[in-house]
């Protein structure tokens, strides 16, 4: 891949073979984001773990302080009372088998998030081999599956992400916009990291922590000292 002239100047910053204290590498990442809109700040995080072993599994929910700078939609599967809760909450779309449907018919994806009271998860099920691989499936671990749908659309609303590893055993996820400036940068970044420091599986054997990076949308990664954060 080539990369453009902004890039490659953004590159001459950072020493590729060293690790950086976090408030280092968010100083970096605010000096080589070039891009003209206010880029995401994004963690890939690296475990010492076989995501392949249902005792490996690392997955949860963190409502992140200064939230991530994005206005989530959140789509709710509920009936009758739970419905009116949700709507009330601030949901954007609320239903039942009416919204199976229409995710079928018409491969439907305007949201963000999937919340389900835990009596809907028969009619969600169906939807399983569509919301499952694009990450969307309601999960009690991540409080998307819930009779308090109100708080979980309040939590999502205000910040909430969901982190899981991928198949190569990485966490991606954001901790905000460059224009959050230093200190509410850190706090996402101690929040989202503290949380996955805690979820970490009792069958885990070894180095947890593998690998840290920070980057922008559009700027190269930053490499963070993981024995600096367990």
């Amino acid at each position: 891949m080539k990369h453009g002239k902004k890039y490659r100047e953004s590159v001459k910053l950072i020493d590729r073979s060293a690790t950086y204290d976090p408030a280092e590498a968010i100083e970096l990442v605010q000096k080589t984001a070039t891009a003209k809109f206010d880029e995401t700040v994004e963690l890939h995080i690296r475990l010492g773990v076989d995501s392949r072993h249902a005792d490996q599994q690392v997955r949860g929910a963190v409502v992140l302080p200064h939230g991530t700078g994005r206005s989530k939609k959140v789509l709710v599967f509920a009936k009758a009372l739970k419905a009116d809760e949700a709507k009330a909450a601030g949901a954007d779309f609320v239903g039942a088998e009416d919204m199976v449907e229409k995710i079928r018919s018409e491969n439907w994806f305007d949201y963000d998030v999937v919340v389900a009271t835990p009596d809907m998860m028969g009619v969600v099920g169906k939807l399983g081999k569509i919301l499952g691989p694009k990450g969307l499936m309601p999960n009690p671990k991540s409080g998307t599956v819930t009779m308090d749908v109100a708080k979980a659309i309040s939590e999502i609303k205000a910040g909430k992400i969901e982190y899981r590893l991928d198949k190569t055993n990485i966490i991606h996820c954001p901790i905000g916009r460059v224009s959050f400036g230093q200190t509410k940068l850190a706090e996402n970044f101690k929040t989202i990291m503290d949380a996955v420091i805690k979820a970490k599986p009792s069958a885990a054997r070894g180095q947890y922590l593998r690998s840290v990076t920070m980057a922008s949308t559009m700027g190269p990664g930053i490499k963070i000292n993981p024995a600096r954060l367990s």
